[in-house]
């Protein structure tokens, strides 16, 4: 019973991680509205239009994560956990857009630096620190793609506000402006870097390509180490979300195999794939000499 309270707790402190996300990003986005115009900072006022589009991908990742928890259908016999890479796919584009014009607003300003109200953009940066960075230590332990580049959205904000605070402090004591839009491009190109990252993750998830973590090699050799099993072959392997992977298989058993012995092998390799990181496999048992209909090659 303690373990179940555990992991019901632990899902639902998930499912809100994405929310709280979004509410705190649309709730900034209209302070830094109005800072941007009190502070005449054009680049709090970029930033908050970032945040703005931010919002609405952060919206679009909420609700696939929650519509990834619902159990199967007719129409998905494998449920809804793959739309949550929707929701990574969506944000990756909405970063990539963000910090091109982050950077296309911040090299002009290379060699034309604006003055700002340094004052209040040093206010700004304070509470853009606490607020983000509230949100980042809420979302850095997650465990799906989607919940990955949520958080990466609000690290992004975090690190731009951090960078708002330094030059900020920086331009009220030296008045050097100059500050802002480097530490603006350096950001952006970090989030890019990571967006990358990410993406090279989702794609092989999406192209149904065996996960990183998993050995088909090692699972065929421990599936053969077991009693009645001489041959495996056909043998394919996916992930739906990067978390729930997915087997399935031809498995050749030898000797005399009746209907329960059959069923105690097939407990034993379910097993035998649980520890290798298999949650869920469909086996098909053939005998020795049996000639396979599978077309595949």
């Amino acid at each position: 019973m303690a373990h179940n309270h555990n992991h019901s707790h632990s899902t639902s402190v998930r499912k809100s991680n994405i929310g709280l996300a979004f509410f705190l990003n649309l709730s900034f986005t209209f302070v830094e509205l109005i800072g941007g115009f009190l502070t005449n900072s054009v680049a709090i006022l970029s930033d908050a239009v970032h945040d703005l589009g931010d919002s609405f991908s952060l919206a679009l990742a909420w609700y696939f994560e929650k519509l990834s928890k619902r159990g199967r259908t007719v129409r998905f016999s494998y449920g809804y956990k793959r739309f949550s890479l929707i929701g990574a796919i969506i944000n990756s584009v909405v970063l990539i857009v963000g910090s091109i014009y982050i950077i296309s607003e911040a090299v002009p300003r290379l060699l034309s630096p604006q003055e700002t109200n340094a004052k209040g953009m040093l206010m700004l940066a304070v509470l853009g620190v606490v607020v983000n960075g509230v949100a980042v230590l809420r979302t850095r332990k997650t465990s799906s793609i989607n919940e990955r580049m949520v958080s990466l959205h609000l690290l992004e904000d975090a690190l731009g506000w951090v960078a708002v605070l330094i030059g900020s402090v920086v331009m009220y004591f030296t008045g050097w402006t100059v500050i802002d839009p480097i530490l603006s491009i350096a950001i952006a190109c970090f989030v890019l870097f990571n967006v990358y990252k990410n993406i090279h993750k989702v794609l092989p998830v999406l192209l149904q390509g065996t996960p990183a973590d998993i050995d088909p090699v090692q699972i065929e050799r421990v599936l053969k180490a077991l009693d009645s099993i001489s041959e495996v072959h056909d043998m394919h392997i996916w992930s739906l979300d990067e978390i729930h992977n997915i087997l399935t298989a031809h498995i050749v058993v030898v000797g005399h195999n009746s209907m329960e012995h059959l069923a105690m092998l097939k407990l034993e390799v379910r097993s035998v794939l649980a520890q290798e990181g298999i949650t869920h496999a469909t086996l098909e048992f053939e005998f020795s000499g049996e000639v396979c209909g599978c077309m595949c090659n």
